[in-house]
């Protein structure tokens, strides 16, 4: 390397900060003669940055609004998040460009490293938590708090509207805000909520409909509650609301109307009826289900005792044939297929209902009865104070408990459950319940970080590790001020791992994360993809949550996301990856040797979100790695970017790198697509929906291979992990970052980098684990701490 060039390039990195695409600025540093500053000591790397910046003010360097005119070396500290942007530029290596001389990794580092311990140091000193927002609780937190309340599962998505994201997470205080008609909403859902949880013995008969997708084949065994010897249908977790008698009617579509098919009907496991379709009648009134007729019905009254039961409705398979052999279908992207099963079921009820009935909800709630009139009060004391000490997250006060008894006895002239219910709605529209509110010392210097209380650290671990309320030996430990004590907080962070309810870290912090969630939204073309179903769909979805939920409770390090040879497969996957032997609807796990199914990258869940309706997308999936993998995340669009040209018919069809190459074409457009491409491309032998091809949409051999900005060259997917895998440090700093992101319910701002880093260090250590990095977080001060909100 000549000399000085480190100089030079570092110039070059920390000029291009922010700036637009293609916007470059080169400054020249005289700075011959300059050794290794790997060699130097802290001093010296030091008064090589301040002649570096005595270049930049000599020529009076800005570049897209950010300036390092006024940095002061000698107060780092003062100028911290533009340094934090140098620092992770430098680690990034997203400057200078390939095509431009470069400073040795080792002199890169040393650089990034100094100005990095300059930071931590005064972090150390003087930790800046940030003030948090006031938190409300989202759908789905609000979904697993009152699970955990009151031993009730309920659909929120009927009760409340969808939360915005914020960073990539719905648990973004920033973004759950709160408005008139969303307050009605939670007042309504407190009202049905209270009473599905008490019982009301006045309710009047509901119909409730549950529709079948027509994407659904319907041709296997419906998870491990429908019986053996049936496929399709639906098996149902369904909370009746009363002993009492209900109303079951079943549509069938498809082949179902016309052929012999026997419908099995059962409740808990025990059949209520068996129908022949020709039993099937015309309900008066109906409306068809599609154009024509209306569908004939099969219908059922049984009765039901009150509390969650699972109901299943399916066919009897008509032909004995080994597991796994499936008759001849059209695929469903044929015109005329219909799934041949069932296409929806209508619950009506309760009909003469019987009471209330002893469920799981009021076995939770009435923990006492009261045996005379003289006891009312006090039992109503102790049920209406053990449930505001959970919904609360906090021992109740008198005057909570006063506050409560004032409702109680609003509704006791109705009798004492409707006076308990009257009480718990007034409990689930409270602030203290809704919102996750944090308050300052009373007492303190004033704007100066502080721990927050026990308490306040329970919920926050709570809602970190569970999306739900504290339980109840968390907040004895925390009432007791004993969650800090030397060794409690590592053991109740490896209890909750161990509980059932850490699934969410799956089904909320990764779902978000991997954008795993936007499954459900993907519509691939079913022109273009004709063997795309929602059995498929529910199969993608399935295999890599069962695929992280085990490297949690395994333990692993979370660099085995990218590296892990095994998968969970049923058949209907097993059979769109290729693999041999596989059968029935049950997953199970898979050990592959096949290079391209290596860790997350080979999961055709995000190969199909990442991609469009009816092609791939290098762009797309180039993005996503970046966001998500690698921890850069490009700079937004320029607006009025030419959309990427579809192939005609009437000319020969192009590969998507040759269009991208034509688009890239565009100055405007080149810079960024620079860095995203590659990585986009190295996955282009999976298709749209990610089956494996080894020809593209020009009939010609897919060209995987592509270049990274730092010169780094790849030929495919199992090529690009491998490199991705020699990044990662890199790679678990951007989990650590994502979940510490998703266990804030903030943004992780400059302020917060030095605590980051720490995180990593300390995971390192334990080799990146779940465990060592979600400890890390809960001891970290962003997690422990806040500032006053004045």
């Amino acid at each position: 390397m000549r000399r000085g060039s480190w100089l030079v390039h570092l110039t070059v990195a920390v000029a291009t900060l922010g700036a637009s695409p293609g916007g470059l600025v080169r400054v020249e540093a005289a700075a011959a003669g300059e050794p290794s500053p790997t060699a130097q000591s802290s001093a010296t790397v030091r008064a090589a940055i301040d002649r570096y910046c005595v270049a930049c003010h000599s020529n009076q360097l800005r570049t897209a609004g950010l300036s390092l005119q006024s940095a002061d070396l000698g107060d780092v500290p003062r100028h911290a998040e533009l340094w934090e942007k140098v620092a992770r530029k430098l680690r990034s290596g997203a400057m200078p460009p390939a095509q431009a001389p470069r400073p040795s990794q080792t002199e890169t580092l040393a650089i990034s490293s100094w100005i990095e311990a300059t930071l931590d140091e005064t972090s150390r000193r003087d930790p800046n938590p940030g003030r948090p927002a006031v938190h409300r609780l989202n759908r789905s937190e609000y979904t697993n708090a009152i699970r955990d309340l009151l031993a009730l599962d309920v659909d929120a998505r009927q009760l409340l509207p969808t939360d915005d994201q914020g960073f990539g997470f719905d648990n973004n205080a920033d973004a759950l805000g709160t408005s008139p008609g969303l307050m009605d909403r939670y007042l309504r859902a407190a009202r049905k909520v209270a009473r599905q949880a008490v019982g009301d013995p006045t309710m009047r008969p509901v119909v409730e409909t549950f529709p079948l997708s027509r994407l659904l084949t319907q041709s296997d065994r419906v998870g491990e509650d429908s019986p053996f010897g049936t496929r399709g249908g639906l098996a149902l977790r369904h909370t009746f609301p009363l002993d009492a008698d209900y109303v079951l009617r079943i549509r069938l579509q498809g082949a179902a109307l016309r052929s012999a098919e026997q419908v099995d009907v059962r409740l808990d496991g025990e059949r209520l009826a068996r129908f022949a379709t020709g039993q099937a009648r015309v309900k008066p009134g109906s409306q068809p289900a599609t154009e024509g007729a209306p569908d004939p019905v099969l219908e059922t009254r049984f009765s039901a005792r009150a509390g969650p039961r699972t109901l299943s409705v399916s066919l009897v398979n008509r032909h004995v044939v080994p597991e796994g052999v499936m008759p001849r279908r059209l695929p469903v992207g044929n015109i005329s297929f219909r799934a041949s099963g069932v296409s929806n079921i209508e619950l009506e009820g309760p009909l003469n209902a019987q009471g209330a009935g002893d469920t799981p909800s009021r076995q939770r709630i009435f923990v006492c009865r009261p045996t005379a009139p003289k006891d009312d009060v006090s039992c109503a004391t102790r049920i209406l104070s053990t449930i505001a000490r959970r919904a609360y997250r906090r021992p109740a006060t008198d005057r909570d408990v006063q506050t409560l008894l004032d409702f109680y006895k609003d509704g006791r002239a109705e009798g004492f459950d409707v006076g308990i219910r009257t009480a718990l709605e007034r409990i689930l529209i409270d602030p203290e319940f809704l919102f996750r509110v944090e308050r300052d010392p009373a007492a303190g210097t004033r704007g100066a970080a502080h721990p927050i209380s026990d308490l306040e650290l329970a919920s926050r671990l709570s809602f970190f590790l569970w999306s739900s309320i504290p339980d109840d030996e968390l907040i004895e430990v925390a009432a007791g001020g004993r969650l800090r004590a030397p060794g409690v907080l590592p053991r109740q962070v490896q209890r909750m791992l161990a509980d059932e309810r850490s699934r969410t870290l799956v089904t909320n912090f990764a779902a978000q994360w991997l954008h795993l969630r936007n499954m459900r939204a993907v519509a691939p073309d079913l022109t273009e993809f004709p063997d795309f179903d929602d059995d498929l769909r529910e199969a993608f979805q399935r295999e890599t949550e069962l695929f992280i939920e085990s490297q949690l409770r395994e333990d692993r390090s979370v660099v085995d996301l990218l590296s892990a040879n095994y998968t969970f497969v049923n058949e209907r996957l097993a059979r769109h990856y290729g693999i041999a032997g596989v059968y029935g609807s049950h997953f199970r796990r898979h050990t592959s040797d096949r290079p391209e199914r290596v860790g997350l990258l080979g999961h055709g869940s995000l190969l199909t979100v990442t991609s469009y309706a009816t092609r791939t997308s290098p762009v797309v999936r180039g993005k996503w790695l970046l966001e998500n993998v690698l921890g850069a995340p490009p700079p937004a669009p320029p607006p009025n970017v030419p959309a990427l040209k579809d192939n005609d018919q009437d000319s020969p069809p192009q590969s998507v790198r040759g269009r991208m190459e034509q688009h890239r074409a565009n100055p405007v457009c080149a810079s960024c697509h620079a860095r995203m491409d590659p990585l986009g491309f190295a996955l282009e032998n999976f298709d749209a929906i990610g089956k494996w091809r080894d020809v593209g949409e020009d009939h010609a051999r897919i060209d995987a291979s592509g270049v990274l900005p730092d010169g780094s060259r790849f030929d495919g997917s199992a090529a690009l992990r491998k490199l991705l895998l020699e990044r990662r440090d890199e790679f678990a700093s951007i989990v650590a970052e994502k979940m510490l992101t998703y266990a804030l319910g903030r943004g992780v701002e400059y302020y917060d980098r030095p605590a980051l880093r720490a995180i990593v260090r300390d995971a390192k250590a334990q080799g990146y684990t779940w465990s060592a990095i979600i400890n890390a977080i809960a001891s970290s001060p962003p997690f422990q701490m806040r500032k006053p909100t004045s």
